[in-house]
């Protein structure tokens, strides 16, 4: 790959003895890597890297792991994520109820007044062996007094008895607009809320929580971040969010960037927050900051992925499509030109293909006047796109985001929609076949996980975090086009292409050392690997196992309460699958609960989420 360094240069790391998944045009594999200064200098095999060693160049041996780029999540709601992430007990990849009802009942137990606990997204109950919701008589059994707010999906919330009185919630409360309050036979409130279809009564109520004091929004941050650098991930598009004020809800980030404490690059957007008043928004950020303006860790990416509030169409697919008002086009074709018209790059949320007609015809309409040409702008999300409004997309130069949500709704999509058409939603395949750009990533956290191996798995095996099937073989991906989307793909769509998303000269060096090779292991065991290595900028910011030397000192949890100081994020029993088989495990039921575990040979346990196991 390179010729034997003619130049002599000295790289200050070399990862070597590795299988290297370069995600370049060839979709070529290397032995080893050279890095100086946060960059790739040079890709090909031991022989030839190790000819770039001097005396103080740090030597790492890959020990035959399967190493990719940095992966990057181009939809994600991280800054958001990560002021709330230390408040919250994380369900996702937890394997039953009866295991995410005990952590309820534990953390309930350790949370202080007036704190919450708080159970926001990432999880589904098909991922369950009992494939069921927990009750309201559950979750007020597990947690009497202390306040329980658990979201499900964009679709309803449940709030035990001590949550109603938290947030005020009576018999005489009206339910808002696109929103109810579940009641009793005497009008009194049950604890559910439901959207109707707008999330925005789930939103409101979960804003009325106690907040983390900035310190602790630091480690909490901080912490998510070094969460994602556990599963690979080294990027993300922040796509803002409800109730994420700019610029006061980026001011941690802010000052970890200050301070150089970023491991994951960050080039976050603009979502406006008042209804109505989204152009005065929009004219008013215009004036305090451009796309682009930041650096490597955080950097201003451009407008959305609210334009305007007329034009969410949300995905609760338990509730009909809705009918978007008429007044969306005069609202948007006003934002839009503004942010052409400033070259502002652009995203906006899209479920449904009506939807996406709409916001076309005003797109092509702005561009006849202003052109959008050179500008990035793309869809989010795009589930029933038309193969005609993918033509269009392709003409006005814009791309398309998707993510994993269809893994955590499938089988509502199916029940209301039907098999046939969930088949192509999204039509991925055809999206790549007709040449638009296409960026991967999860929409976590309040949907979908933020495990970048789940949404793979989805894109590979085309079904459902509970096994449903939705995709035939045609509309699935291979593993290499897969990663291809969460690396080289989603750097499109913040205008980086040419510095990240490839294990190439002159690129960042971002790379990832992975647990189990990917290529190769069962469909079932994509969605349980992890990193156990992850360099940022030529540094290393997480090592597991053999690497965990390299490793920078771990950072406590705060505040003392906090779930992820006794659970961590995303479930890590079903990751010690592959090592507990490894080690001539093998499965017995527990004879109180009936679902299997795993012993392995050192006598550690690990309960497990499926059916039945073969040895």
């Amino acid at each position: 790959m390179n010729e034997i360094n003619p130049q002599k240069i000295v790289a200050d790391t070399i990862l070597l003895k590795g299988r290297i998944a370069t995600m370049d045009e060839r979709r070529s594999f290397a032995q080893a890597v050279g890095i100086k200064n946060s960059r790739f200098i040079a890709v090909g095999s031991d022989q030839e890297i190790m000819a770039y060693k001097g005396e103080k160049t740090k030597v790492i041996d890959a020990g035959g792991r399967t190493v990719i780029p940095g992966l990057n999540d181009s939809h994600i709601h991280v800054i958001r994520g990560g002021l709330n992430y230390n408040m919250e007990l994380r369900w996702d990849g937890v394997p039953s109820l009866v295991d995410a009802l005990r952590m309820l009942r534990e953390q309930a137990q350790r949370t202080p007044p007036p704190q919450w606990v708080r159970v926001v997204g990432g999880w589904s109950e098909f991922q369950f062996a009992e494939r069921r919701l927990p009750t309201l008589d559950e979750i007020n059994d597990a947690a009497p007094e202390t306040p329980v707010f658990v979201l499900h999906l964009y679709d309803r919330a449940f709030l035990n008895r001590a949550a109603l009185r938290a947030v005020g919630y009576a018999k005489d409360t009206p339910d808002p607009p696109a929103g109810e309050i579940k009641r009793d036979g005497k009008g009194n409130p049950t604890g559910l809320i439901v959207a109707k279809p707008n999330a925005y009564i789930l939103y409101a109520t979960l804003a009325k929580g106690p907040k983390l004091p900035h310190e602790d929004q630091i480690n909490s941050s901080r912490q998510f971040m070094h969460e994602l650098n556990r599963l690979g991930v080294t990027s993300v598009i922040d796509a803002g969010g409800g109730f994420q004020n700019y610029p006061e809800d980026y001011a941690v980030i802010t000052d970890l960037a200050k301070q150089g404490l970023i491991t994951t690059r960050i080039a976050y957007n603009l979502f406006t927050q008042r209804p109505k008043q989204e152009f005065d928004d929009f004219s008013k950020w215009i004036k305090m900051v451009k796309p682009g303006q930041g650096d490597g860790f955080s950097r201003m990416n451009g407008a959305g992925e609210m334009l305007v509030f007329s034009a969410a169409d949300f995905e609760d697919f338990l509730e009909p499509r809705p009918d978007l008002v008429p007044t969306l086009e005069a609202e948007l074709i006003k934002v839009v030109s503004l942010l052409a018209e400033s070259r502002w790059p652009f995203r906006i949320h899209a479920t449904f293909d009506e939807s996406i007609t709409r916001f076309l015809n005003i797109f092509e309409e702005v561009n006849r006047e202003v052109p959008f040409k050179g500008m990035r702008w793309f869809f989010d999300h795009a589930e029933t796109i038309s193969p005609r409004n993918i033509e269009r997309v392709r003409a006005l130069g814009g791309g398309i985001a998707i993510q994993d949500r269809m893994a955590f709704q499938g089988e509502y999509f199916i029940n209301r929609y039907g098999a046939n058409v969930a088949e192509q939603s999204p039509p991925l395949t055809r999206m790549l076949e007709m040449g638009v750009p296409v960026g991967a990533g999860t929409d976590a956290t309040r949907v979908s996980s933020y495990n970048p191996w789940v949404s793979l798995y989805w894109l590979v095996s085309g079904k459902t975090v509970g096994g449903t099937p939705l995709y035939p073989q045609a509309n699935r991906l291979d593993r290499m086009e897969a990663l291809r989307l969460y690396t080289v793909g989603s750097a499109w769509f913040s205008n980086e292409e040419k510095e990240k998303g490839s294990i190439e000269r002159g690129k960042l060096a971002d790379l990832v050392v992975l647990s189990d090779d990917y290529f190769s292991v069962a469909e079932e065991q994509i969605k349980h690997i992890e990193s156990v290595l992850t360099m940022v900028d030529g540094k290393v910011v997480y090592g597991a196992g053999d690497f965990s030397k390299l490793a920078p000192p771990s950072l406590p949890a705060s505040p003392d309460w906090s779930p992820i100081k006794t659970y961590g994020g995303y479930h890590r029993s079903a990751s010690s699958f592959s090592s507990a088989a490894s080690s001539h495990s093998y499965v017995y039921a527990h004879k109180d609960h009936g679902y299997p575990f795993l012993l392995s040979s050192s006598g550690e346990l690990w309960r497990m989420g499926c059916d039945c196991f073969v040895f």
